[in-house]
């Protein structure tokens, strides 16, 4: 009788143990939750026309000016390739980097419906010859 009961509670035991790591496994693998925190960044590469006199780079920098005065965007930073060791995975061949910050994707899509926004890319985009976007939503 005494290892009939053993067994039974030996089971029960194994039976909760098994539910417990399937609850852990299910909240692991659940997408992000709605009342989560996230944050948009816009990130943009440049590469300037090889042929522009050093005047003119310096000039696209005003470019960058006048998105910080936009609304909407916060945190915007600008720059050049950082002078890393070269590896395999690095890419250094842009000219300028510029990241901002958005509240909401909302925000950044309102951005960059903007008039003046779109202003400031026509006047500016003779200098460069390519330009990659990246969006990407960071959870907090």
């Amino acid at each position: 009788m005494k290892n009939i009961i053993r067994g039974i509670f030996l089971s029960l035991f194994l039976l909760v143990a098994a539910n417990m790591n399937a609850q852990k496994q299910t909240t692991k693998n659940t997408p992000m939750k709605s009342e989560q925190k996230v944050t948009h960044f816009h990130s943009l590469l440049f590469w300037l026309d090889p042929a522009l006199p050093p005047e003119k780079v310096k000039e696209f920098e005003q470019f960058f000016v006048g998105l910080s005065k936009l609304p909407y965007q916060k945190n915007l930073h600008y720059g050049v390739p950082a002078k890393s060791s070269p590896r395999a995975v690095l890419d250094q061949t842009f000219t300028y980097n510029c990241t901002m910050e958005f509240d909401s994707l909302e925000d950044l899509e309102a951005y960059g419906k903007m008039p003046e926004h779109l202003a400031l890319v026509a006047k500016y985009k003779p200098y460069f010859v390519k330009m990659k976007v990246y969006d990407t939503a960071y959870i907090k």
